[in-house]
């Protein structure tokens, strides 16, 4: 097959998607790489419809890849994750809306085009938790304790674009963040990015049969295959703190070769959501009201 890697600078020399790149090319696999970020983009002419059989996107929120994997899914071409389903989790603010509406424990989420619009939030709703609408890799996000301390934010914030807050979830200081791939889960623990400890490294650990039923719903509502979810273990049950498409899939055993095998199935496949994944080594299946519960966003995020 002959696929098409858009790789944004910041990921240049990480090991995913490197790995996976080095692993398709090890099976007989073509792989193309754009460098969305560090390129000159002749876009009448970037997306050649049927010159690849998919393109596969590993960039930052914000960055230009978005906007070239929408090109090629408007010309016909296989995406992996879903263009559209990408656009609804890179932009937090809708994610919630969505989310929320569609029965997963998200914390009610605010959204303001102006920082010194977060004043109006009620006094009781702190501490809030505040972060950019398309922030990624725990950038620019705040526990915020109070009225007083938001006003000494405001200025860091001013530039921030599209913010959202979240009341802030008590928690034991780490977080469970839960990748999907080729139809399996898998968890790790590690430590929550409000709530750095240099001492806590992250873990794999058995995935409950609560956060792999809501880990399976993130897949259904926003259309994605390949992605990552992060929980935490609120005083009410887990909640979900945000949605990650194509993410590290760390601690995954395999993962190059999960991920390579995940992306030619999608491929052949013709892209689209797979089937709510199933979890890895659990003594007991997901409740099947679950995987019944399918929609999509226009058709991943995360």
């Amino acid at each position: 097959m002959r696929l098409c890697f858009l790789v944004e600078e910041h990921y240049r020399h990480d090991g995913m998607p490197n790995e996976v790149i080095r692993q398709l090319t090890a099976w007989g696999h073509q792989v193309d790489v754009v460098r969305p970020g560090g390129s000159l983009l002749r876009m009448t002419e970037v997306v050649d419809a049927g010159a690849h059989d998919a393109w596969v996107l590993k960039t930052v929120s914000g960055g230009p890849g978005l906007t070239l994997l929408e090109a090629a899914a408007a010309a016909g071409t296989t995406t992996v994750n879903d263009a559209r389903s990408i656009r609804g989790v890179r932009d937090k603010a809708l994610a919630a809306a969505l989310g929320r509406g569609r029965g997963l424990p998200l914390p009610p989420t605010y959204a303001v085009a102006r920082p010194e619009l977060l004043r109006e939030i009620p006094e009781a709703e702190y501490p809030l938790v505040v972060k950019p609408a398309d922030g990624s890799s725990g950038r620019a996000v705040h526990l915020v304790s109070s009225p007083e301390r938001l006003e000494s934010l405001l200025p860091a914030l001013a530039g921030e674009g599209l913010l959202i807050a979240q009341p802030y979830v008590p928690n034991s200081g780490t977080d469970i963040k839960v990748y999907a791939v080729g139809g399996e889960l898998f968890a790790t623990e590690r430590c929550s990015p409000l709530h750095p400890d240099p001492s806590v490294r992250e873990r794999r650990v058995p995935l409950s049969a609560e956060v792999a039923a809501i880990a399976a719903q993130v897949g259904s509502v926003y259309g994605l295959d390949l992605y990552g979810v992060d929980v935490l273990l609120g005083p009410d049950g887990p909640v979900v703190v945000d949605v990650n498409d194509f993410p590290s899939f760390r601690q995954v055993p395999d993962a190059a070769a999960r991920v390579a095998r995940a992306v030619l199935d999608l491929a052949r496949a013709g892209g689209g959501c797979a089937p709510p994944p199933s979890p890895v080594a659990l003594p007991y299946p997901l409740p099947l009201s679950i995987p019944a519960q399918v929609s999509a966003v226009g058709g991943d995020g995360a």
